[in-house]
């Protein structure tokens, strides 16, 4: 697989604007990367102007901290997929899994994954908040519901990706695909998360690595 279909090219501060957006989504067009990843309210905008591109719409669900109620994650997906959103990348409550409230999860996950209609889900678990036991049990729950990917982060926590976190996501996740973000910033951070198990990497670094990564296969 070429680079460019491994990365969701992502801008998602809080004070970006359409002219953000724009420059986004014209290096996405130029590299031919996987998606866009961004904020809901521009994802009507963003679907209208990648059409015919190749480019997927991506957008973020109870972001970023995953306290929303799941009915309130349920109406942004389905939202979110009215407006043109082709993957939800949704965040688990994690309050609710550290407290162990495994049926919870399980639930907000299978919910989301309804709203969604077929669309790939990706359910970020914010690993910088979890034990490695943690990390383990949340990807075996994710693991049996019928999501798409496990993701490691916001982006927004305390920290982002690391190879031990998506070995584990991976060895635990029951065949879940894994997407690596938050840090990934170098061609060998990419290769790392690869090397790990990850098949897809969110990033807002993704014209560096092109740049440091043109031509190149996996």
């Amino acid at each position: 697989m070429e680079i460019n279909k491994l990365i969701d090219h992502t801008y998602l501060k809080a004070f970006g604007t359409k002219k953000e957006i724009d420059t986004l989504l014209e290096e996405a067009i130029k590299y031919h990367f996987k998606s866009v990843c961004i904020q809901p309210c521009f994802v009507k905008y963003a679907a209208e102007k990648l059409v015919n591109t190749g480019v997927l719409v991506c957008t973020v669900i109870g972001f970023p901290l995953g306290t929303n109620t799941t009915e309130t994650k349920v109406f942004e997906t389905l939202n979110a997929i009215a407006n043109g959103a082709d993957e939800i990348d949704m965040v688990i409550n994690i309050g609710e899994m550290k407290a162990a409230n495994y049926d919870y999860i399980k639930n907000e996950v299978d919910s989301v994954v309804k709203a969604a209609g077929g669309n790939t889900v990706k359910v970020i678990i914010e690993t910088c908040y979890l034990t490695k036991a943690e990390i383990a049990k949340v990807s075996t729950i994710i693991g049996s519901t019928q999501a798409t990917f496990i993701k490691t982060s916001t982006g927004f926590g305390t920290a982002g990706a690391t190879v031990e976190d998506v070995k584990i996501m991976k060895e635990n996740g029951n065949g879940k695909a894994v997407k690596a973000a938050g840090g990934v910033r170098t061609r060998e951070d990419l290769d790392a998360m690869v090397a790990a198990g990850a098949t897809r990497i969110g990033t807002s670094n993704g014209v560096t690595l092109m740049q440091d990564g043109i031509g190149s296969e996996y």
